[in-house]
């Protein structure tokens, strides 16, 4: 058979185009070389606690892309293992979860991949993905068996009745359920970014609730009693209503009285700093009267509890008159000598001298014990002394004299601190004609026994009446009155 050139050169074009498609067919939609060489090419291994449909030459899509085929699936002891071929140069992070899903309602089950994080490292051939890290859908058939029996169970009229309740209930809400589901989903992403926090919270509400399970009887005891303070308020509701009521005119009438203080407020403010500093400086001592006045008032009280509810014809303070008179005798040390003094009988006023008068003894002299020179300072503790001023400076206190104010002169100074002097100038025309001095009253104690006594002189004298062994009995009349000579 003789062909002609023109058909050569066809059959030629047909014989090119024909070898092109075969290629194509076999490289690029076959991909006969991937079949059997693996070429451009890695496997990883998915482990599924079921298939899920799943079958071989299935899709393998990340973030919505396919980026492979399902080699096998496989049973294994504990699941079943899906081998996935996945295309080279795609980089896929090794921190990923497979899901199976399904295409459509019929089936064309597939796997996805979705990173949980973009920055480790990408998969490689030969790794596997734990089967915690995948999830399979439900099977369908499961599901509509379910629905149908669910379904059987209602009664035609009452699924109706749903469905058109539903409708009237959801119908015309579309952008309302929209926004729902959008909020949904943000809310789960956003906790999706948040597990750890989440998981943390989780874990930490334990000891919390648990706390709140050990005090359920406190918190049932506190909502006991705010259940009360309800019942009272509802109980008392015009009360509360006319404190209400009232509560704005009560503003007012306090506003117009700061605005009438407003003008001496800062004064009092002022002075009540002040008052406050002294307070605050002296705040052991009131709290130590605050301590001794009780203690007092209940000794006070117990004064009338030994002849309370008795035949007595006397009711009242139960005392002893034991007056204990001169023990110890009155301090003079410190004060106006005895040649200035005044008699009671003098009705005048002179004006004060200068200087400090108070008992200069000794701190530890039983002349008063308790006298100003042994004030406690508030700022210094353990630190005693008449003054504020000397109790804040580094000026210690020295007595007059050794505090046996009859020896010699009792102002006589041996610390060489100043003593009350005489005002000097001339006597005011009112003032009476000046008096002869009186001669100072002495003191001193004795021997309740014998009735001996040192005088002033340093020499012992005894009065015999005033012992034990008096040949009369003593009266307090007969002691205060001298002894006939």
């Amino acid at each position: 058979m003789h062909l002609s050139k023109g058909i050569k050169i066809q059959l030629a074009i047909f014989s090119v185009v024909s070898l092109i498609a075969a290629l194509i067919m076999v490289f690029v939609y076959i991909k006969l070389p991937v079949l059997l060489f693996g070429i451009g090419r890695y496997t990883v291994t998915v482990d599924l606690p079921r298939s899920g449909g799943l079958y071989a030459t299935g899709n393998v899509t990340y973030r919505g892309v396919e980026v492979g085929r399902i080699d096998s699936v496989k049973i294994t002891p504990d699941g079943v293992a899906a081998t996935l071929s996945l295309k080279s140069g795609i980089d896929i992070p090794s921190d990923v979860k497979a899901e199976v899903h399904s295409v459509s309602a019929v089936g064309e089950q597939y796997v996805a991949l979705i990173p949980r994080s973009a920055n480790g490292a990408p998969l490689k051939d030969g790794d596997v993905i734990p089967v915690e890290d995948t999830s399979v859908p439900p099977d369908i058939n499961s599901l509509l068996d379910s629905a149908n029996t669910g379904l059987d169970a209602i009664p035609g009229d009452s699924l109706s009745t749903v469905v058109d309740e539903s409708y009237t209930a959801i119908g015309g809400l579309g952008p309302e359920l929209s926004r729902i589901v959008k909020g949904s989903t943000a809310l789960a992403i956003d906790a999706r970014a948040n597990l750890d926090s989440l998981t943390t919270l989780i874990d930490g509400a334990k000891p919390l609730l648990d706390t709140q399970a050990d005090t359920s009887g406190p918190i049932s005891a506190w909502a006991s009693q705010v259940a009360d303070i309800t019942t009272q308020l509802k109980t008392q509701d015009h009360a509360v209503a006319g404190l209400i009521d009232n509560a704005g005119p009560a503003a007012a009438q306090a506003q117009q009285l700061f605005d009438r203080l407003d003008a001496t407020l800062p004064t009092i403010l002022a002075n009540l700093s002040g008052i406050a500093d002294v307070a605050l400086t002296y705040n052991a001592s009131l709290e130590q009267v605050l301590v001794l006045v009780p203690q007092g008032l209940a000794i006070e009280a117990a004064l009338a509890v030994p002849n309370a509810n008795t035949k007595q014809p006397l009711r009242g303070l139960y005392l002893s008159f034991n007056l204990n008179i001169n023990m110890p005798p009155p301090c003079t040390t410190g004060y106006m000598p005895v040649q200035q003094q005044r008699t009671p009988d003098q009705l005048d006023f002179p004006e004060r001298p200068p200087g400090d008068m108070y008992c200069r003894t000794p701190q530890d002299a039983r002349f008063g014990v308790r006298g100003v020179k042994n004030t406690p300072c508030p700022t210094k503790p353990g630190k005693r002394a008449p003054t504020a001023k000397m109790c804040e400076s580094d000026e210690q206190y020295v007595p007059l004299n050794d505090g046996e104010n009859w020896k010699g002169d009792p102002n006589a100074t041996l610390s060489g601190q100043a003593i009350p002097q005489p005002i000097v100038g001339s006597t005011p025309e009112s003032a009476p004609p000046p008096q002869p001095a009186t001669q100072s009253i002495t003191a001193t104690p004795y021997d309740p026994a014998t009735g001996t006594y040192i005088g002033p002189d340093g020499k012992p004298y005894t009065q015999i009446n005033l012992g034990q062994n008096a040949p009369r009995p003593q009266t307090w009349q007969s002691m205060l009155t001298p002894p006939a000579g």
